[in-house]
């Protein structure tokens, strides 16, 4: 994939092309041109990494209006911690983009967590300076949020607590959980758990463990509260 295709595909055409470039070229590849005038992508990373901080933060921010503080660091934390980026990078084929030297070629580095994570940031960064916030935004509500909807990021979250702090709030009587259900072979069992609140269904979650079917069905009751508040 060339970086017309990778315009094409993300649906954004770069003003300044040299921006996009510059977003993925490795020092590697500088230090091997340095007749060529390239600028290497650790200046667009160190801008990208906050731009992508911010926004995840504000993302964040809304659409969980009742998180303490303290669960949306954990949260944004696992979002944009260098596992998360090379997963954003990889469903890219950012891999394939990258301009690197002969050696870091050779030793793999097209394939490095790291050097991939880094140029996420750093093509965050380059979208941000050539076309602002809005438009970065615009890209992560399209490639990286909805990950987070899907539960991407569930392990990194404790439902149940949150879930427990807003029916204290408004206090709806207490918080029980049933599992209901165990299906599967020994090494692959799931659970299926029941949330109550005042002793009415409000929650289903399934989970490898009892935790984990627990929390995800914190979650889906979680959402059932927000809608009844709206409604």
């Amino acid at each position: 994939m060339n970086f017309e295709a990778l315009q094409n595909k993300i649906g954004i055409q770069f003003h300044n092309k040299k921006l996009l470039i510059q977003a993925f070229t490795h020092s590697s590849y500088v230090n091997e041109h340095r007749d060529q005038n390239y600028e290497d992508n650790e200046r667009l990373e160190f801008l990208g990494d906050a731009v992508l901080e911010l926004a995840v933060s504000q993302y964040l921010f809304r659409i969980y209006p009742d998180m303490n503080e303290g669960d949306l660091t954990k949260l944004r934390a696992s979002i944009v911690c260098e596992t998360s980026l090379v997963n954003f990078a990889t469903s890219l084929d950012f891999g394939d983009m990258v301009l690197l030297g002969k050696g870091e070629e050779m030793s793999g580095g097209r394939n490095r967590p790291a050097l991939l994570a880094d140029v996420f940031e750093a093509f965050i960064g380059a979208l941000y300076l050539d076309q602002g916030f809005s438009t970065a935004l615009e890209f992560l509500e399209k490639f990286v949020f909805p990950k987070i909807e899907k539960g991407a990021f569930s392990h990194a979250m404790d439902y149940k607590s949150v879930l427990q702090e807003v029916v204290q709030q408004d206090k709806s009587g207490p918080v029980n959980y049933k599992i209901v259900d165990e299906r599967g072979p020994a090494h692959n069992r799931e659970f299926v758990a029941h949330v109550y609140i005042q002793e009415k269904l409000y929650g289903a979650g399934s989970g490898k463990t009892k935790k984990e079917a627990e929390q995800m069905a914190a979650k889906v009751a979680l959402d059932k509260v927000k809608s009844d508040k709206m409604a």
